[in-house]
C-alpha cells in the first residue's frame, strides 16, 4: 500500500460564495483501484498533482466479500484523506448476466452481487469515519449507477444489479447524515460515470455510445472538486446532474 502520488483538487465555489477562501485537497483514496475507472481515477487523481494511496483485490487482497479481509486492509491505512473514492461493483458474477425479466432471476446470483455492490461497499464505508479529517473539507465519491434509480427506471429487467445499486444509494445517504454530525465539513456522493468502456461493459453497447475510462475520471474528478456540503449524500452524474432516487 504505498504511496503513489495525491490528488491536489482546487476547490471550485459556487456562485454565491466566491468570497470563501479555497480549500485545496492533498491526500487521495482509491479503493478499488485495479479496475478499469479505478486506475483511471488514481491516474487522473495523480496528473491534478496530489499524493494517491492505492488499494485493491489484486495488489493487497482486498475481497470485499471477506469482512476479515476488508478490516485488514482498511484498519493498515494511515489517513486523514481530504479525497476518497471507492470504485467497487459486478455487473454479474463470472459466468452469468444481468436479468432481462423477473422470470430470469437467480437468488444465488443476486445475493452475490448484493454482497459486492452493497454489503460489501457500506462495510468499506464503515471505515471513513477514522479515514477521513475530523475538521476541514473532505469528499468521498462512491461509484453507482444510473439504473439503480427506481424514479428513472422505464425499461425494467437487470433486476439485480439495479436494486443492489438502490440500495447502496440508500447507504450512501444514509452515511451523508451521518457524516453531516461528526464531520461537519465532509461531503459524500454516490456517482454515475455513464456508460464507460471496460471489461465491465464488453458486450454491452448501448445507443448513446461509451465513453473512455480516462475521460469518465476527469468527468468524476470535476464533480468531486464541485460538491459542496450540502449536496452530502446526493445521487449525481458525470456532468454533476443531480439523478431522481
Amino acid at each position: 500500500m504505498g504511496i503513489k502520488g495525491a490528488l491536489v483538487v482546487k476547490y471550485r465555489l459556487p456562485a454565491g460564495l466566491a468570497g470563501l477562501p479555497a480549500r485545496v485537497m492533498i491526500n487521495a483514496l482509491v479503493i478499488g483501484a485495479s479496475g478499469g475507472i479505478g486506475s483511471a481515477m488514481v491516474a487522473e487523481m495523480a496528473a491534478r498533482g496530489g499524493n494517491v494511496t492505492s488499494v485493491s483485490r489484486a495488489t493487497d487482497g482486498l475481497d470485499v466479500t471477506d469482512p476479515a479481509s476488508v478490516d485488514r486492509v482498511l484498519s493498515g491505512l494511515e489517513g486523514p484523506f481530504q479525497t476518497v473514492f471507492v470504485s467497487i461493483g459486478i455487473l454479474a458474477p463470472d459466468g452469468t448476466a444481468p436479468e432481462k425479466q423477473i422470470a430470469a432471476l437467480d437468488p444465488e446470483v443476486m445475493a452475490r452481487v448484493f454482497a459486492v455492490n452493497t454489503v460489501g461497499v457500506a462495510h468499506v464505508l464503515s471505515h471513513l469515519p477514522r479515514l477521513l479529517p475530523k475538521k476541514g473539507r473532505s469528499v468521498t465519491g462512491v461509484l453507482t449507477a444510473r439504473v439503480g434509480s427506481i424514479g428513472d427506471n422505464r425499461i425494467g429487467g437487470w433486476h439485480s444489479y439495479r436494486a443492489s445499486k438502490a440500495a447502496l444509494n440508500q447507504i450512501v445517504h444514509g452515511v451523508g447524515i451521518e457524516l453531516g454530525r461528526t464531520h461537519r465539513d465532509a461531503v459524500i456522493a454516490a456517482l454515475h460515470p455513464g456508460t464507460v468502456a471496460t471489461f465491465f461493459t464488453e458486450g454491452y453497447d448501448p445507443k448513446h455510445g461509451k465513453v473512455s475510462a480516462q475521460d469518465a475520471a476527469k468527468n468524476l474528478c470535476d464533480v468531486m472538486e464541485r460538491l459542496i456540503r450540502e449536496q452530502s449524500g446526493g445521487f449525481f452524474d458525470y456532468s454533476g446532474r443531480e439523478i431522481p432516487w
